[in-house]
C-alpha cells in the first residue's frame, strides 16, 4: 500500500489535518424522508426481481418461492435494526466503516476497517455490476442477436451515463431519485397487472411432486435466500448518506423499515401473479420473465414499454448505488485508513468525485463476469466482512459507549441481532464452495495488506493504538454548547 494513504492531499498527516470550517467543503443535510425511502427501493428493486424470479422459481420449486421472498425480508428486516440503530447514533458518510471503525479501535486499532474498505472498494461496484448485467439482457428484447462485444460495449456506455448523471451537485440527484422511483414502481406495477390480468390460482398453487421432502425444502431455502437477501440489498443505502439525511435520527430508521416492508409486499405480489400466469416450469427458463408475461396478456407493445421501464429501473439502481457507495472510501480517506486522494470532494459540487470515478471503472469492469457468479461471491463477502462484523460492533458499542445518545434503539434487543446473525450464518453456508473460498481468500489478502500498510504508516501492531471516540465527543461538544447558550 502507498505510503500516502496515510496524508492529507497537502501532506500532512491525518493526526495533523485541520478541523472542518464553515467555508470548507461538505455534505448538506437536503434529503428527506420521501426521498430517502425512494433511494432505498430504488436500490432494493432495480432489475433485480427482474432477472432472478426465475432463478428463485427453480431452486425453491415453484410457488414456494413465496417463502424465500417472506424468510429474505425477516433476515433484511432483522438486519436493518442493526442498520437502523447504528445509523441513527451515529450519521455519518460512511455506514459500515463508521460503525467498525468505532466499535473496534479499541481491540485491533484499524483493522477492521481497512478490511471492510478493502472489500468494499470491490463489492459495492460489483453489485452495481449485476444491475449492468440485468441491463443488457433485458436489451435482448429489442436486439435479440447481440454478439458478446455489443453486450459488454452497451454496458460500458450505460456505466458512463450513470456516472455523468451522478455528477451533479445533491439537490439534483434528490430530484432525479424521485423520478426513478416512480419509474421503478410503474415497472413493478405494470408487470404485476399484466400478470393479474389473466390470473390462474391453480398455475399459482402447483407444487410439484415431493414439495415436502423437508431436506429439499432447506436445501433449496438455503439456495433461495442467496437469491433474496440480493434482491432486498439496498434497504441500507441511506446509512451511507447520514451526512446528507435531515434529521437522521428519524429519517433512516424510517427509510430502511418502510423501504423494506413495501418491497416485500412488491414481490410477493409480482412472484404470485407471474406464476399464476405462465407455467412455474416456463417462468424457471425464462431469460426476460417480465417480457414474457406482459406480452402473453397484453401484446407486444406493452412489453416493449414494460421492458424500456425495467431498463430504466436497471440504471436507478446502478444510479442510488454508485451515489451511497462512493461515499464509503470518502470517509475513510478523510479518516487516514485510504488513500488521501479519495477524500477530495468536489470543489464545485461538493461530492466526492475520485471515488465516483473508481468505483465507475470498477462497475464497468464487473460486468463482463456471469451474474449467478457474481452474486454468490457478493453474497459470501459480505457476510463475512460486513453483516457479521456490524452486529458485533452494535453489541460492543452498547457495552464501550453506553452514553451515546441512539435516537432509535433496537426493537426487542438482542434477539433481531441474534436472527440476523444466524440467518447470514446460513446464507453464507448456502453460497456454493467457490464463493466461499474466493471470499476467504480475499479476507486474507486483506489481512496481509494492512499488515504491511501498518508497517510503513507504523501504526497498531506496529505503532501506537489510536482511540478516538468520535461521535461520542462530538455530542459532548454539542452539549457543551448548549449549556454555554
Amino acid at each position: 500500500m502507498s505510503d500516502s494513504s496515510s496524508t492529507w492531499p497537502d501532506g500532512r498527516s491525518a493526526s495533523e489535518a485541520p478541523a472542518a470550517t464553515p467555508d470548507a467543503p461538505h455534505f448538506q443535510r437536503s434529503v428527506g424522508l420521501f426521498p430517502a425511502i425512494a433511494v432505498n427501493m430504488i436500490q432494493i428493486c432495480g432489475i433485480g426481481p427482474f432477472i432472478t424470479i426465475p432463478a428463485i422459481v427453480a431452486v425453491m420449486n415453484g410457488p414456494l418461492a413465496v417463502i424465500g421472498w417472506v424468510v429474505g425480508a425477516l433476515l433484511a428486516m432483522a438486519d436493518g435494526l442493526v442498520w437502523a440503530e447504528l445509523g441513527a447514533a451515529m450519521p455519518g458518510a460512511g455506514g459500515t466503516y463508521l460503525y467498525v471503525r468505532e466499535a473496534f479501535q479499541y481491540r485491533t486499532g484499524r483493522l477492521v476497517p481497512f478490511l471492510f474498505i478493502w472489500t468494499a472498494m470491490l463489492s459495492i461496484p460489483l453489485i452495481m455490476s449485476t444491475g449492468i448485467i440485468g441491463f443488457v439482457q433485458y436489451m435482448g428484447f429489442f436486439l435479440p442477436n447481440l454478439l458478446p462485444w455489443q453486450s459488454h460495449a452497451i454496458g460500458l456506455v450505460v456505466t458512463a451515463l450513470v456516472v455523468f448523471a451522478l455528477y451533479r451537485r445533491i439537490e439534483s440527484i434528490r430530484s432525479l431519485s424521485a423520478v426513478l422511483w416512480i419509474i421503478m414502481v410503474l415497472a413493478v406495477g405494470l408487470t404485476t397487472a399484466a400478470a393479474y390480468s389473466d390470473f390462474h390460482l391453480n398455475l399459482a398453487m402447483s407444487l410439484p411432486p415431493g414439495s415436502g421432502d423437508l431436506g429439499k425444502f432447506f436445501t433449496g431455502l438455503g439456495a433461495g435466500l442467496i437469491i433474496a437477501i440480493y434482491d432486498y440489498a439496498g434497504y441500507n443505502t441511506t446509512a451511507y448518506m447520514g451526512d446528507e439525511l435531515k434529521n437522521p435520527g428519524r429519517v433512516m430508521p424510517r427509510s430502511i423499515i418502510v423501504s423494506i416492508a413495501a418491497m416485500m409486499v412488491f414481490y410477493l405480489a409480482m412472484n404470485v401473479g407471474v406464476i399464476g400466469t405462465v407455467p412455474w416450469q416456463d417462468v424457471a427458463k425464462s431469460s426476460s420473465v417480465a417480457s414474457l408475461v406482459v406480452s402473453r396478456n397484453w401484446g407486444h407493445t406493452a412489453a416493449a414499454i414494460v421492458t424500456i421501464l425495467i431498463l430504466i429501473a436497471a440504471f436507478a439502481s446502478v444510479f442510488a448505488g454508485l451515489l451511497g457507495g462512493s461515499r464509503v472510501p470518502f470517509h475513510a480517506a478523510r479518516d487516514g485508513v485510504f488513500l488521501s486522494a479519495f477524500g477530495r470532494l468536489h470543489s464545485k459540487h461538493n461530492f466526492p468525485h475520485v471515488a465516483l470515478l473508481v468505483m465507475g471503472v470498477i462497475t464497468a469492469a464487473g460486468s463482463f463476469f456471469d451474474l449467478t457468479t457474481v452474486i454468490n461471491m457478493l453474497v459470501a463477502v459480505s457476510v463475512l466482512l460486513q453483516s457479521v462484523a456490524q452486529i458485533a460492533a452494535l453489541t460492543v458499542l452498547r457495552r464501550r459507549q453506553p452514553e451515546l445518545r441512539r435516537p432509535y434503539r433496537q426493537w426487542l434487543y438482542p434477539l433481531p441481532s441474534l436472527v440476523a446473525l444466524v440467518g447470514w450464518f446460513y446464507v453464507y453456508y448456502a453460497t456454493d464452495r467457490q464463493s466461499q473460498i474466493l471470499s476467504t481468500a480475499w479476507l486474507v489478502a486483506g489481512v496481509v495488506a494492512f499488515l504491511i500498510w501498518a508497517r510503513v504508516t507504523r501504526v497498531w501492531p506496529f505503532g501506537p493504538k489510536e482511540v478516538q471516540e468520535v461521535f461520542l465527543e462530538r455530542q459532548r461538544q454539542d452539549d457543551a454548547g448548549a449549556r454555554v447558550q
